[in-house]
């Protein structure tokens, strides 16, 4: 299949938990990733801790992530790995070229995410409209930056 766009890589995988200090002590005291900033988003009910290894075009994040409220949806740690997110090469072609071919995407569109860089999340489940998802699994697309197309790109 001819494709448009390029996946370049991994850029993070996140993580959900009821309790981000468990998932904290886990991932930077034990694992040594170093922490890099944090994300709260009543709208998306979820506060995170955004933990990095590696550096450069190699640096991979871990977003841990707890829902702000419990009883609310869409609940951040149910089930625990979250989502995956790649790095693409031209977010915005992607999309296109996805939605052609009938992939379904969740509501919000492309959109800044809690790292900075354009978004787009691929539902993780199929529907009539839109027979291609994520076969259970939700796959954040992120535009990555100049730097990083072209170092994973060689």
């Amino acid at each position: 299949m001819s494709r448009p766009f390029k996946i370049l890589g991994i850029q993070q995988i996140a993580v959900g938990g009821a309790d981000k200090a468990r998932l904290k002590k886990l991932w930077v005291e034990v694992l040594g990733f170093s922490p890099k900033g944090t994300f709260k988003s009543e709208k998306e009910n979820v506060d995170e801790d955004i933990l990095e290894i590696g550096r450069g075009a190699h640096a991979v994040e871990i977003d841990i992530m707890q829902p702000i409220d419990a009883a609310k949806k869409p609940r951040v740690d149910e089930p625990p790995l979250n989502h995956i997110g790649l790095w693409v090469d031209n977010l915005q072609i992607a999309v296109e070229h996805l939605t052609k071919l009938g992939m379904r995407f969740t509501p919000g569109g492309i959109r800044k995410g809690a790292a900075g860089y354009d978004v787009c999340f691929i539902h993780p489940k199929a529907n009539d409209e839109f027979p291609l998802a994520g076969e259970g699994v939700l796959i954040e697309l992120i535009q990555a930056p100049h730097e990083i197309i072209t170092e994973l790109s060689r």
